[in-house]
């Protein structure tokens, strides 16, 4: 029989989080499933007794962040698996945001994961190796007007994650980047939007205005997304990135073609810029 897995998840009050908690607990591993909302935990306790850890975990708060991490690892002896997932989205025009939306945003979906990862570091290497899985988007590879702020978290996240992988390497603590498409996990519904300035009615950044109103399927199914996720958080070698979704791959691949094509033909002109 397998030894069950300890995970430690953010964001596991509801949407990926609770799915990949319920598929995990299901099972038969351990989890501690944090979240803002302690009472959206509860019913995990009482389901699943002791093999639940909870506890309350803002991450947009740095010293909360270490002290919940310090205790989760101190109470239940070793953590294989860290999931950054707690994030969320805001869209809208760039001039449209508020300076506090701005913050709050980067501050949840880029520097608290950054800080969830960096206070598992020291736990997971005193352990002798583990692996920390990031929940991004395929937002985190393609830019879209209406989304530069949830691409700026995006793309700055993976930038880490992808560093920290090879940072890791000798630890023996694999990480990798999951980069979902659109999945019906009340993301879109949870969205923030930003108060619409009319210089953009019409234009392409506009379109984000509709998130929320439910007319936009979403192809992806969350407990296949989970399961997914799972099983790739305990692949070895740690793959870097997952795509998951049809809709995911799709503009994963035309962001990385395109981003190449704007590359050739540079190779002359860039050495330019060389010292002679």
């Amino acid at each position: 029989m397998t030894a069950p897995v300890t995970w430690f998840i953010t964001g596991a009050t509801h949407g990926l989080g609770r799915e990949m908690a319920r598929q995990l607990l299901e099972r038969g591993d351990r989890v501690a499933a944090t979240g803002r909302d302690l009472d959206g935990l509860a019913g995990l306790a009482r389901t699943h007794g002791d093999r639940v850890w909870t506890a309350r975990l803002d991450v947009t708060d740095t010293t909360a962040i270490r002290q919940t991490v310090d205790r989760a690892f101190a109470d239940l002896g070793r953590i294989d698996v860290v999931i950054n997932n707690a994030g969320y989205g805001l869209f809208g025009a760039a001039e449209e945001f508020t300076d506090e939306q701005i913050i709050h945003h980067l501050a949840t979906n880029l520097t608290g994961s950054v800080q969830v990862a960096r206070a598992s570091l020291p736990h997971l290497r005193a352990q002798g190796g583990g692996r920390i899985v990031q929940i991004s988007t395929y937002g985190g590879q393609a830019a879209n007007p209406g989304a530069s702020l949830y691409n700026a978290g995006k793309f700055g996240i993976e930038g880490f994650m992808e560093a920290l992988a090879r940072e890791m390497e000798p630890f023996g603590i694999g990480v990798t980047v999951v980069e979902p498409g659109g999945t019906d996990t009340g993301f879109r519904r949870n969205a923030v939007l930003a108060t619409p300035l009319a210089a953009y009615d019409g234009t392409p950044a506009a379109a984000v205005r509709g998130l929320a109103d439910g007319t936009r399927p979403s192809p992806g199914d969350p407990a296949k997304v989970a399961a997914l996720t799972i099983a790739a958080a305990q692949r070895d070698p740690a793959p870097l990135r997952v795509v998951l979704g049809s809709d995911s791959y799709r503009f994963v691949h035309a962001a990385l073609t395109d981003r190449l094509a704007g590359v050739d033909g540079q190779q002359a002109s860039s050495a330019e810029a060389d010292t002679d």
